[in-house]
């Protein structure tokens, strides 16, 4: 479906008033009405009956009041009551039709722009979510994925069945009277002029909101993960403060757009009634006085009456699309975050079999982005100084090599490097010989283990955690895995053992029992290339034990790179880098660094010995 109806495209173009707004309905549409083309079809035919059925009834106070109430016909009063059941039966059963089928729909609508937008996330790269707040992220998306569904069912109901249902029953006011309907008229113009002055209001203020309301749930959660140090450093009454700072303007923009939005109930209940009024005071004069049928009076007024719900919600149908709009465009503008051409894995597949780790003349900053937050929005970019300058070293392949230095020297940035998490600016890195820069991050990344200084688990059970290292891994190498890595005893303490399911990141756990999770996890993957990052910095001396262990373990025969502030930890390491302000200063065995007295290893060392 490469086009909307070209009524329904002339329809969005006058609620929408910008070409924008309008290009991002008709992106919306044609991704999703050609989907459920078959369900909006019966949809669209039962919101026609329900709207036929309601013009009907209008019509039929004319019969009623002529035949039944002047006429005396008993026969025709049992005839025109069963019709009334009949339309009141059809009514409902094809409302509820209508209503399960436009749910559905807007239900599976959410679900496939939460898979289709998580799925565009996992493909952007490091850079994209260090520039985000995840809390902010998250809920964001969960917002607008929801303004999306309500958008689409809007439209359907205003264009089908509301605008439908207004034809019908002007329909029949034209058919009873056209003076009298054609002087109703004249309140049209003035409600959508005002309307559209309100509906440009609440786009503004509606994009203020979702903003706010996402920061809202940023405080919510970091207090909530951080809720250790929140009560360490008593940090309630400054947290409390500043929440309820943004829940107040939060509540401010809801409440302006609830006063902004229901301005149009008094226009339109007045202009209603006066509308009502007017016929009411001229339709019965010429009853009076002219002879006009009181069976054709009935029949409009009903009509007029029953118009007023429909055109209610016509009306306020631009101010509803506005703000599910604001939705729908920050939902594309993170859809719109091109995919770098790294993370898009190539037919360069290679298999490392010794390691060897080269990294030639690297320089590396980071980009640092200000301003707005979301997807393409502009952002003012600048560059930090060199973190790694002309960098050039080797990792021997199947031995250890550890990396140290001063903090920020940018022993963390060679890590993210060689997994491409970022790209040199200049200079090349080599594993085996292979350009990594030439294969696809898929194929290399499948062949690094990885343990962090703060290990992540995720939701889901013991067993599944260190499955996500090898999907295909069997349970019995699992738990060979947590054996090597001193965790299968504490692991089996649990109450279900393997399948006990996880608190948020392992709460449920001690720092030492998560870190040899992450080491267990990292053995499953059984990969060449080993990176550690300060695994063990964190933990107390006991831990610390249990976790050497584990990771002499998980060293063996594998190219390792080893980040370590405690030097006593990478001792026996085969190679020693130092790196200070990015450069590479020193590098040797442990015994011979300590030797040179005034090198930078030998300060350290006495530092950390002291």
């Amino acid at each position: 479906m490469n086009r909307l109806n070209p009524t329904l495209e002339k329809l969005v173009s006058f609620l929408l008033k910008t070409p924008d707004e309008a290009g991002v309905f008709r992106r919306m549409a044609v991704e999703n009405f050609g989907i459920y083309k078959r369900q909006y079809a019966i949809a669209c035919v039962c919101l026609l009956i329900i709207a036929g059925t309601t013009a009907y009834s209008a019509y039929i106070m004319g019969p009623i009041v002529k035949d039944v109430f002047y006429g005396n016909d008993l026969n025709r009063a049992i005839v025109l009551s069963t019709i009334i059941v009949c339309i009141f039966l059809v009514k409902g059963f094809v409302t509820y039709i209508q209503t399960v089928i436009l749910n559905k729909i807007g239900n599976n609508i959410v679900a496939r722009y939460q898979r289709r937008i998580f799925d565009h996330l996992l493909n952007l790269d490091v850079a994209f979510f260090s520039r985000q707040h995840s809390a902010t992220l998250v809920s964001q998306l969960n917002q607008n994925v929801i303004g999306v569904r309500d958008m689409l069912n809007t439209v359907i109901l205003g264009y089908v069945r509301d605008l439908v249902t207004l034809i019908g029953l002007i329909g029949v006011m034209f058919y009873r009277d056209p003076y009298m309907s054609s002087a109703v008229f004249i309140f049209g113009p003035i409600v959508l002029w005002t309307l559209a002055r309100y509906a440009r209001r609440v786009k503004v203020i509606a994009q203020q909101e979702i903003r706010i309301n996402a920061q809202v749930a940023t405080a919510m959660q970091e207090a909530s993960h951080g809720i250790s140090v929140l009560k360490a450093f008593t940090m309630e009454n400054q947290l409390r403060t500043k929440l309820n700072a943004l829940t107040k303007l939060a509540e401010e923009r809801s409440n302006k757009i609830a006063r902004i939005t229901a301005r149009t109930g008094p226009l339109t209940e007045t202009l209603t009634g006066l509308a009502v009024a007017g016929v009411t005071a001229y339709g019965g004069w010429r009853v009076i006085n002219h002879g006009y049928e009181p069976s054709d009076l009935t029949s409009f007024m009903t009509a007029l009456l029953l118009a007023y719900e429909p055109a209610k919600k016509l009306a306020r149908l631009r101010i509803v699309l506005e703000r599910s709009m604001v939705n729908a465009r920050m939902i594309y503008e993170v859809l719109d975050t091109p995919i770098p051409k790294k993370d898009l894995d190539n037919d360069n597949v290679v298999t490392f079999k010794d390691g060897e780790i080269v990294f030639d003349d690297v320089t590396f900053s980071y980009d640092v982005f200000q301003g707005a937050r979301m997807g393409n929005e502009e952002q003012d970019v600048y560059k930090t100084p060199p973190v790694l300058k002309n960098l050039t070293f080797t990792a021997q392949a199947g031995k250890t090599t550890a990396l140290v230095g001063p903090s920020g020297g940018g022993k963390s940035t060679i890590i993210s490097l060689l997994q491409r998490f970022y790209e040199p600016e200049n200079g090349l890195i080599f594993i085996d010989g292979e350009d990594i820069s030439k294969l696809g991050v898929y194929n290399l990344r499948s062949q690094i283990a990885y343990v962090s200084q703060s290990p992540v688990l995720f939701q889901g059970s013991v067993r599944d955690n260190l499955r996500y290292a090898r999907p295909d891994a069997s349970d019995m190498e699992i738990e060979e895995a947590a054996k090597s890595a001193q965790a299968h005893d504490f692991i089996t303490a649990l109450p279900e053992g393997y399948d006990t399911q996880m608190g948020e990141n392992g709460a449920n756990l001690s720092g030492g029992q998560r870190q040899r999770l992450s080491i267990a996890r990292a053995i499953v993957r059984n990969a060449p290339i080993l990176l550690l990052d300060e695994a063990t910095s964190a933990l107390d001396n006991q831990s610390e034990a249990l976790v050497q262990a584990a990771l002499e373990e998980l060293m063996k025969d594998k190219t390792t790179l080893v980040i370590a502030h405690r030097l006593s930890t990478i001792s026996s390491a085969d190679s020693i880098i130092v790196i200070d302000g990015g450069e590479l200063v020193e590098q040797g065995r442990h015994e011979d660094l300590v030797a040179a007295s005034h090198g930078v290893y030998a300060r350290l060392h006495d530092v950390n010995a002291s």
